[in-house]
Order: C-alpha cells, then sequence, then structure tokens
C-alpha cells in the first residue's frame, strides 16, 4: 500500500506574515492553519487550497495548551510535522497585560515546548517576535534566565511578571518578546535532541492591515516620522519576512539554531544609538 502522508507545516496565527511565511515553505506539504475560531481557520484554509495548497484548519487559542495539543494531533493524521510557524499573538493596544502575557509569553512558551517533543529529526521552527524585544533594557542574568528556564505552567507567577510590576501593556509586550527569544535559545537545545531546529525573528514595522491602520490613525505621523528617521526609510513588506523565514527553513541555514534574526530595517539601532533616541523618552512603538 503506498503511504499517502506529506509532511505537515503548522501555522498557528494566519495574520499576514504568517501566511506568507507559510506559501513559502509549504509547497508540496500539507499546512495546517490556525485561528481563533473554527469558521476563520476554515475559511483562510479554503483560500490556500484555491491558490494550490493542500490545507486544513484548526480553532487555536495560543494561549491554551490544550487547544495546541489539539493542533498537534490534528496535524500528525495527516503526516510528520516537519515546520512549524508560531506568529500568534495580540499587540498593546489589543489587549490587557494579563492576556498578552498569558498568549504572546506563556502561550509562545507552550508552543515551544509541546512542538518540540513531535518535530520530525530535519525539521525547523520558528517563533515572530518582535522589534519591542529588543527596545526593553538589559535584565540581568537571573530573570533572562528565569525566562528562559522556568517551567512552563509557573512563567505568569514570576515576581516581575505581576501586573502592578509590569505597568503598561507594551512594556508586558516587550516583556513577552524578549521571552520568546530567550526560550528559542532554551528549547534549541531540545530540539537539537531531535535534529531539529528553531529559532526567532524580530519584525519592525512590517506592512500589513494594522500597520495601514496605525499610519493612519491618531498615532500616524509618529509611525511616519520614525519611518523616515530610521535607516531604511521605509516599512518592511510580508514577502520580505517569509523570504527571511524560507532561508532559515532551507538547506542552506542547517547550522542556524537557537538565534534571533532582529530584521527592522536599522529601527532599533537608530532607537539606541541614532535619530530615533527621543523615543526613549516618551512616545514608543512596539
Amino acid at each position: 500500500m503506498v503511504d499517502l502522508k506529506k509532511d505537515v507545516v503548522v501555522l498557528v496565527g494566519a495574520g499576514g506574515i504568517g501566511i506568507a511565511i507559510a506559501r513559502r515553505v509549504a509547497q508540496g506539504k500539507h499546512l495546517v492553519v490556525t485561528s481563533r475560531t473554527q469558521e476563520k481557520a476554515d475559511k483562510i484554509a479554503k483560500n490556500l487550497q484555491m491558490e494550490g495548497f493542500e490545507a486544513s484548519g484548526a480553532a487555536c487559542d495560543l494561549g491554551s495548551r490544550a487547544d495546541i495539543l489539539a493542533v498537534i494531533e490534528h496535524a500528525q493524521q495527516f503526516g510528520p510535522i516537519t515546520n512549524v510557524i508560531c506568529a500568534g499573538g495580540v499587540s498593546p493596544s489589543q489587549a490587557p497585560i494579563t492576556e498578552i502575557l498569558r498568549v504572546d509569553l506563556y502561550g509562545s512558551s507552550v508552543l515551544l515546548e509541546e512542538f518540540g517533543k513531535v518535530i520530525a529529526p530535519g525539521g525547523s521552527g520558528v517563533v515572530v517576535s518582535s522589534q519591542s524585544g529588543h527596545r526593553l533594557p538589559d535584565l540581568g542574568q537571573e530573570q533572562n534566565w528565569a525566562l528562559a528556564m522556568t517551567p512552563t505552567e509557573e512563567l505568569l507567577d514570576l515576581p516581575f511578571l505581576s501586573e502592578e510590576a509590569v505597568g503598561t501593556t507594551l512594556r508586558a509586550y516587550q516583556y513577552a518578546k524578549r521571552c520568546n527569544v530567550l526560550r528559542v535559545q532554551s528549547e534549541a537545545c531540545a530540539w537539537g535532541k531531535r535534529g531539529a531546529r528553531v529559532f526567532s525573528i524580530s519584525p519592525g514595522i512590517i506592512m500589513t492591515p494594522l500597520a495601514y491602520d496605525e499610519l493612519n490613525g491618531p498615532r500616524g505621523e509618529g509611525y511616519k516620522k520614525m519611518l523616515d528617521l530610521m535607516p531604511a526609510g521605509r516599512a518592511g513588506t510580508v514577502d520580505e519576512m517569509g523570504a527571511l523565514v524560507a532561508f532559515l527553513m532551507g538547506p542552506e541555514a542547517t547550522f542556524i539554531s537557537g538565534t534571533d534574526i532582529l530584521c527592522d530595517g536599522g529601527c532599533t539601532a537608530a532607537y539606541w544609538y541614532g535619530d530615533l533616541q527621543y523615543l526613549q523618552e516618551g512616545w514608543s512603538q512596539s
């Protein structure tokens, strides 16, 4: 009997960047796409099917271990999981502190842990983090270790992650994205024992519908000034993020694991050392 099972790519969080990555790495594979509701996941999967991909949808709340395990079970019926794209999350303007930490920090950490138990040899995973994590001041070795190594079910109990200690949704987002990078480093060790790799990318302002709304919203002038003053002088595109991850997941990057790629057009460099240092004094953008 012919084995019809295919390699499987799992996309958790089917926004613009996640879809762009999936389009670059899921050809000839089965693509599982998730969204918060089954209806939306199925709609996205159907659109991808019309573009020639073999795809199915699954509901998933990134902040739920049970949902992540259900996605894994769904994916494994089609074949071995060879690629994982974690592109889900909520932004500082979308949710309160506790929800940002539950989804972006805890949820991404659980995803790395659970997919690290099943990823196929030769496989790879990526967490889409953010330049925001690079704007958080140095935390020191003790907090870095805690974010990287604390058991996932104890992460949200860390004293410095209490709602009172964090203070603002932006700072919660920054902690979450710093944790993404540190967690990738620690989980790379476990993934490596399965012959697999994992890494993160930290995009800057990438043109998606959300970014477009921000550019044309109340903070639009601040955004435009930042884009003008950063080294690249423009926003990035989802296709650029897709191309970057396709390289990282491809055969020419098999020595890369446990690292973060800051892909923000030089915005972070300008934030710390160049024309955007004024952002440290007040106005800030994730």
